[in-house]
């Protein structure tokens, strides 16, 4: 499928607008540390077990929504791993024990609607303007026991052993002292979705860092936004569109946080993401004599899709789903006009996502501080090839621009946009001692550079040492953002790297 230029942009928007704010990502992280405190604290009952509280599901994977109906209402999905043995307890003693503190805590934190009793967890309602509710589950470690079941299967071990035992009230060994628990693995989940798109995140993560001239260690990993999370979380809200009135058969998001993550493959752009993961989604079902099967990839043994032997109508639905998103991402994609965009995302997504983001007429809000430069994470870009080991710096210390041959002024890197047909020149500064090679890498980007031959580079190309000074000369030939970096590289290892110089030109 084709996308139009503006298509893109637009999807860019798009996802910019069904983000939750990041004051809710850290209002989510203020509530489920206070649980951890309170569980951890001199008069807890569970304190000599290391309670271990970590956040599950959409907000730990990056890929909450807004509500549809705008209220901002939150789910909070809560584990705390306890250091018991199932051999010493049944599934209702952790239960209970666990609710014995969450009631504790509400009654402590004047829950007016204190806490319920689900299926699994337990469930806290919170008053105040953030409208969260927490499912919090009690569970134990329970890495050794599956490495043992899944023994020689296609299981991962780096995602097994975070595997955790977890209560169920409707399982039939919930009373008794068993080793037949029900399980699950949030951590080892979490740990796979981030593999499929680590690449990516990195990318991000250093060009959030160097827009606002900041350690990568300082940017939080929820505000770092890849295209696999948007393209989810686009995806979820088209299927909420069109299921509103059917909420039992939609199909649901563990589903679709998996099959996009088989399905993505480094794309560069959400645009491209959402075209490509709908287009490759059905390869990754299988078919396990007779019974459709969507794995579970850090429980190979576990079949998200179980549920559409006992409810076929959901395996319908899903498939009538994901031909409807193929069809109207399709339809989407082709439009270049604004208001075309608009009319058609308001069906698929919601009006208020798609008048916000028509409205959005700036710079695309993708990352939190500053410009968006795609260069950064650009397919095009070649990993570098050498070996690294640290043993110094290098920094493009001066860049200059000389425009129709007057005298040369300086600019700084995201600065303004530069003028075509302009000669400019880079200086770097190393402490590393001669000999040693220097090479730069240039990425281009933007359709005039894509339409050249050879014009979005992205390789390595050597540079001199002339009287000591590291100095690489280029042009303004294309419109769009792009980055320019120095290598040091001696005896074969790459010695230092100087970071991303980006340059704007109009």
């Amino acid at each position: 499928m084709q996308l139009s230029a503006q298509a893109a942009d637009y999807l860019e928007r798009l996802a910019a607008e069904l983000d939750v704010p990041p004051g809710r990502y850290e209002q989510a992280e203020d509530r489920y540390l206070s649980v951890a405190n309170w569980l951890g604290r001199d008069a807890s009952t569970l304190k000599d077990f290391s309670p271990d509280v970590y956040v599950q599901g959409s907000f730990r994977l990056g890929t909450p929504i807004r509500p549809v109906n705008g209220e901002e209402h939150y789910d909070i999905d809560l584990v705390c791993e306890l250091g018991l043995s199932m051999d010493t307890l049944s599934q209702q003693d952790l239960k209970e024990r666990f609710g014995y503190e969450i009631q504790l805590y509400a009654e402590a934190h004047g829950m007016k609607k204190g806490m319920s009793e689900g299926r699994r967890c337990w469930t806290l309602e919170y008053a105040d303007d953030a409208q969260f509710h927490l499912d919090a589950l009690p569970a134990l470690p329970d890495g050794a026991r599956m490495l043992g079941l899944l023994g020689d299967t296609e299981a991962d071990p780096r995602w097994v052993q975070t595997a955790i035992a977890i209560t169920d009230n409707e399982h039939p060994r919930y009373l008794d002292v068993s080793r037949d628990w029900p399980r699950s693995n949030p951590k080892g989940y979490t740990n796979w979705f981030r593999s499929r798109m680590t690449e990516s995140f990195k990318s991000r993560r250093e060009g959030m860092a160097l827009n606002i001239r900041a350690n990568v260690e300082d940017i939080p990993d929820y505000k770092v936004k890849t295209p696999l999370q948007q393209a989810v979380q686009i995806l979820k809200r088209h299927r909420d569109i069109m299921f509103a009135d059917d909420p039992d058969d939609k199909p649901i998001s563990i589903i679709i946080t998996t099959l996009a993550g088989l399905s993505y493959n480094n794309e560069a752009h959400v645009g491209h993401a959402v075209l490509a993961i709908l287009d490759r989604m059905a390869s990754h079902i299988e078919d396990r004599a007779g019974v459709t099967w969507i794995a579970n990839p850090s429980d190979p043994s576990e079949n998200f899709a179980d549920r559409w032997q006992k409810y076929p109508r959901r395996k319908t639905m899903f498939y009538r789903w994901l031909a409807q998103a193929q069809a109207d991402f399709a339809e989407l994609a082709a439009h270049t006009g604004r208001d075309g965009l608009a009319t058609v995302a308001a069906r698929l997504l919601g009006s208020s996502v798609a008048t916000a983001a028509k409205s959005n007429g700036g710079a695309v809000p993708r990352l939190p501080f500053g410009r968006d430069i795609s260069a950064f994470w650009a397919r095009h870009k070649q990993q570098a090839p050498w070996p690294q080991v640290r043993q110094g710096t290098v920094s493009l210390q001066e860049a200059w621009i000389v425009r129709n041959g007057y005298r040369r002024e300086r600019f700084r890197s995201n600065g303004p946009d530069l003028p075509k047909h302009a000669k400019l020149t880079f200086k770097a500064k190393t402490d590393v001692p001669a000999p040693y090679q220097v090479f730069w890498q240039v990425v281009n980007e933007g359709p005039e550079a894509a339409a050249v031959s050879g014009g979005l580079r992205g390789g390595f190309d050597a540079g001199t040492v002339e009287r000591g000074a590291i100095t690489h000369q280029e042009a303004t030939l294309y419109a769009g953002s792009h980055t320019i970096e120095c290598f040091i590289v001696k005896d074969g290892y790459l010695v230092a790297r100087s970071g991303a110089y980006i340059v704007n030109i109009g």
